[in-house]
């Protein structure tokens, strides 16, 4: 059974996180650096690791890892940030996700995605789009639109929200 408003081959960014397989739409994905230090910012959530620079740009960059409870990351050498742009309250944002690693653009075709399971009441899979059947695995297709919430967002841009404002900073000092 397909997912409900995917109805083509659509191609997605896979990462990994705590060893699980997860993907966001290609479309949704600006480019994906390396790891690289970030300017932490006082009062941020525990999830948000700071912010960087990017061709003068302030962009916040979050811990997926922590964001879903999966504890913080430990920086190896695939470790990667993935710029992302999130629309939230019909707000454009871009900010950086750090993943364990980023695998491949893989194609899917609708009929290979199966709605998000039903876990229960008290677990919201809101920002889940479905799962991604290949082979005898399961990849999770995250709606990065709904992983933050509208207040989360705020938070991290800090002057609530223009598009591609993130955190009022000195450039010179990030």
């Amino acid at each position: 059974m397909a997912v409900a408003g995917i109805t083509e081959t659509t191609q997605y960014l896979t990462f990994v996180l705590d060893e699980e397989t997860f993907a966001v739409d290609i479309s949704k994905v600006r480019e994906v650096l390396e790891y690289t230090a970030v300017t932490k910012v006082p009062q941020m959530p525990s999830y948000m690791n700071g912010v960087i620079n990017i061709r003068g740009s302030v962009v916040p960059v979050v811990d997926l890892r922590a964001k879903f409870g999966m504890g913080g990351f430990e920086k190896t050498v695939n470790t990667c940030v993935i710029i992302v742009e999130v629309m939230v309250s019909q707000m454009q944002t871009v900010l950086g996700a750090v993943v364990d690693s980023v695998q491949e653009v893989m194609e899917l075709e609708a009929d290979k995605i199966e709605p998000a399971p039903s876990i229960g009441t008290t677990l919201d899979t809101n920002f889940i789009k479905g799962m991604g059947k290949r082979d005898e695995h399961f990849t999770i297709i995250l709606d990065i639109d709904k992983v933050f919430s509208s207040d989360e967002m705020a938070s991290m841009q800090g002057t609530g929200g223009r598009e591609g404002a993130a955190v009022e900073l000195d450039m010179a000092a990030v």
